[in-house]
């Protein structure tokens, strides 16, 4: 239902130019959620972002996946350091994963060094999820952070550069 209309050439195919308006859409009230995207180094909090840069909609065989960019609010030396990555909804109430084929690529001047592992949650977790009532969902709060035992982490870890 979500394309329904957009599809302005009637070629039956939906276009980024088309999307686009949907793609704003929904990339506005993210916001609020800090895009579902938790950026830690080491032991500090959660890292401030810069709002999503590059964004488009991809409908692909009845589904439509969101694309963006998040660049952190300062740029930051993370040599020797471990960098995580969540991606998720502390209420459970959204579902993450990432790509199948290529889940995380690093670009850049400075990747050299750097390597990126991908931690998958529990499967016995999630399983055990399914099972808990609507009513258990429906009292968790913002801040219950529940959904964290399901997200899928990303960790980054660059080595010291070269004296």
């Amino acid at each position: 239902m979500a394309v329904q209309g957009l599809d302005t050439n009637g070629d039956g195919v939906y276009s980024a130019e088309e999307l686009k308006p949907l793609a704003e859409a929904n990339i506005k009230p993210l916001k609020d959620f800090d895009y579902f995207t938790f950026v830690s180094v080491g032991d500090r909090d959660n890292l401030p972002l810069k709002p999503p840069e590059n964004y488009s909609l991809d409908f692909d065989n009845g589904i439509l996946t969101l694309h963006l960019t998040l660049p952190l609010e300062k740029p930051l030396d993370v040599s020797g350091q471990k960098v995580r990555i969540d991606v998720y909804d502390p209420t459970f109430f959204v579902a993450f994963g990432f790509a199948a084929e290529s889940p995380v690529q690093l670009s850049g001047a400075s990747i050299e060094g750097c390597t990126a592992e991908i931690k998958k949650p529990d499967t016995e977790a999630a399983k055990e999820a399914h099972a808990l009532s609507e009513a258990f969902f429906s009292q968790l709060g913002p801040n219950s952070n529940f959904g964290a035992q399901f997200a899928q982490t990303v960790t980054v870890k660059c080595s010291d550069a070269p004296s």
